[in-house]
Parts: structure tokens; sequence; C-alpha cells
């Protein structure tokens, strides 16, 4: 049984989610004054959800106290503002890096924020640029003397952090997810038909053209990449909204046919039908443009699971107990995070068993290497 603060929460999520794509979607707000908006605010901020939520509120005939209500359209204005800002600086950033012979392409973030009604409205995150092999290595040549902060990686996940002017920059030589060989073998596929086969989309940043993948290259790099912070910590609604928000702005060219063969290869049709029903039964995406989606039990109670954990870890395991960080020394500190990995595998096992039991030899690698370098 959830409460009504979770209840008018996700509500307000799917009200603000498809208020350009589904008739009457405020019908179900309907429980009034058993809301504490506080709480509601607070769910909003943990899932980064914040500016979609004053959205559903626009769109209800249900609304928090004044005071809150303003402290909220305060807070989503500095958020346009930031994003603004972030956009330009993406702009800016391009156009250096052309100037250098470096080609790049965005990576989820700004660029899926233009599949929303309010762009500006979206929780912006890190700037993630993915590059082919000679780019990235040019990438980081270029970029490093400007950073005033950087975090090293390893050849396998090929992924570089670097801070410029207040903005954390990722440098993405590949999109791998540590899941599984299986999984990533697809996923490096998928990535040479960005570089090699020239399948982008493009997006008018105020005159500076940012490339992207093309719809079916990020619907299948979006959905591997919030799996993967399913697997191993913490996942939030906003990474859900992107995946639907895309597949709704592109549903009339997303190749189904291509996705079913890209889901079969990587191991993953599971996964998928079960966050299909969750993004149908709880964020209210119109089932006829969700591919692969099935109204059977069996989903739904997967993605009644799916829900628990979200809301319980929050955005990027928001939610979880990291004090442990500050309070011992670093090999005490690992052994607690391998337990939460352990308690993870438990949890997940309940929804996807053979994966969980597959996916895990290659986490805790993966964890230990990282673990090796000091991270």
């Amino acid at each position: 049984m959830y409460s009504y603060n979770k209840i008018a929460f996700i509500d307000l999520v799917r009200v603000g989610l498809w208020s350009d794509a589904v008739a009457n979607p405020n019908a179900r707000l309907d429980i009034g004054g058993k809301v504490d908006w506080e709480k509601v605010y607070q769910l909003a901020e943990e899932q980064s959800v914040v500016g979609l939520v004053l959205a559903g509120i626009e769109h209800s005939y249900i609304k928090p106290p004044q005071e809150l209500l303003l402290q909220w359209i305060g807070e989503v204005q500095i958020l346009e503002q930031q994003n603004k800002a972030m956009n330009q600086f993406i702009a800016e950033l391009i156009e250096k890096m052309r100037k250098a012979d470096i080609y790049t392409l965005l990576v989820k973030g700004q660029g899926i924020a233009q599949c929303y009604e309010k762009p500006l409205w979206r929780v912006a995150g890190d700037v993630d640029l993915l590059l082919s092999d000679e780019n990235y290595k040019k990438a980081l040549d270029f970029l490093l003397p400007f950073s005033s902060d950087n975090k090293s990686t390893d050849i396998y996940s090929k992924e570089f952090a670097i801070s410029i002017d207040d903005w954390l920059i990722e440098l993405h030589g590949s999109m791998r997810t540590g899941l599984s060989i299986k999984v990533d073998k697809e996923v490096d596929v998928v990535q040479d038909d960005v570089f090699y086969g020239g399948n982008v989309r493009s997006w008018d940043n105020k005159g500076t053209t940012v490339f992207l993948p093309s719809p079916d290259n990020e619907v299948f790099f979006v959905f591997t990449h919030f799996l993967k912070h399913f697997y191993k910590g913490g996942l939030g609604i906003r990474q859900i909204c992107d995946w639907c928000r895309l597949l709704w702005t592109y549903r009339d060219v997303i190749d189904t046919t291509l996705l079913v063969k890209r889901l079969r290869k990587s191991g993953l049709t599971t996964e998928w039908k079960a966050f299909a029903a969750f993004a149908v039964d709880y964020l209210g995406m119109p089932k006829e443009t969700m591919p692969l989606y099935a109204p059977d039990a069996k989903w739904k109670k997967k993605a009644e699971k799916i829900y628990s954990f979200i809301m319980e870890v929050g955005n990027f395991g928001h939610n979880r107990d990291r004090s442990y960080f500050e309070k011992y020394p670093y090999v005490v500190r690992k052994v607690f995070s391998m337990w939460c990995r352990c308690e993870d595998l438990i949890r997940h096992a309940r929804m996807f068993p053979l994966d969980s039991l597959r996916f895990f030899p290659s986490i805790i690698f993966h964890g230990l290497k990282s673990a090796a370098r000091g991270e």
C-alpha cells in the first residue's frame, strides 16, 4: 500500500510527462487534502524531477500551499537559467573542439531534454560526450589543460570526467556498461553504427549544430545506461522519463525490428519488457508507442518491484546511507559497498533471477578494478 504522497507524486510526474500527448492526464488527481505537499516536494528532489512535477501541478486542479508553490516556481526558474547556461557552454565547447579538429557527439542529457514539452524544466546532469578512439585521445589532450579537476579511467570503460568552468564533462570513448561481455558486445556494435555507419541526428543549439546518436541508437544507449545504474546501486525516475520521451518523440521512426534484434543479442529482452510495463502502468506512457509492452500480470509484478526499488533508493542511490564513506578507512568502506551489492543482487534476483546472477561477477570484477585504482 503506497502513501498518498507517493500516489500524488507519481500522478504528477505522469501528468507533467504527457501533458502534451495524452488526453485528460489529470483524471486521477483526486486525493486533495490527504497529501503532505512537503513530502511530495522532497520526493521530486530525490528523483530529480522538480520541473516535471511542477509541470504536472500546472495541469492539475489540486495545488500545494501558496508559499511552497512559490518556492517551487522559484527553483524551476533557477533551473531554467542553469539549462540555458549549460546549453551555451555546450555550444561554445563544441565549436572550440571543432576548431581543434575534434569531432564529438552529445549523448543523453541536454540532447534528450529537447524531447520534453519544456526542455528547460528538465534537471540537467553532466555534459556527456561520445568520441571515436582517435577523437577521444585528442579531446583529452585538448581539454585537460582547461580542467580544474579530473578523474582517471581504465582501458575498458574509456570514461574520463573533467571539470571546466564549474561544468562536469564526461568523455566517453565507449558506452559499455560493465554488466556482461554479451551486453557490451552489442553496445559496441551500436557504437560502430554511430561512428562508421553515420547514423546520427542533430540539434540546432542556438546556431551551433550539435550531433547526437540516431533515435534507434540513442534509445539503446539510454536503456543500457540506466540499466547499468539499476544493477549497480541506484536508478531514478528521471532516467526512465528520458527513455520514455525519446521513444515518444521518435515513435514514428523507431525501427522495432532492429530494437528486438539488439535486445535479443544482448540478452536484455526481459528487462526491456519489465521497464516497458513500468513506463506504461506507472508513468502513463501510451502503450501503443512502447515497443514490446505486454499487459500480462507477470510484467506488472516486475514493474511494481521496480517502482518500489526506485522510490526507496532515489536518483543514483540518493537515499542510500553513505555515511560509512566518512566514518571508516578505505578497506572497510569497500566491505560496506560489497555488502550493498550483495543486497541488491538478492533484491534484483526477485525480478530478473538469471540476469542478476549473470551480471554479478562482472559487476564485482569491475568494482575490484576500480578499488585497485583507488576510486
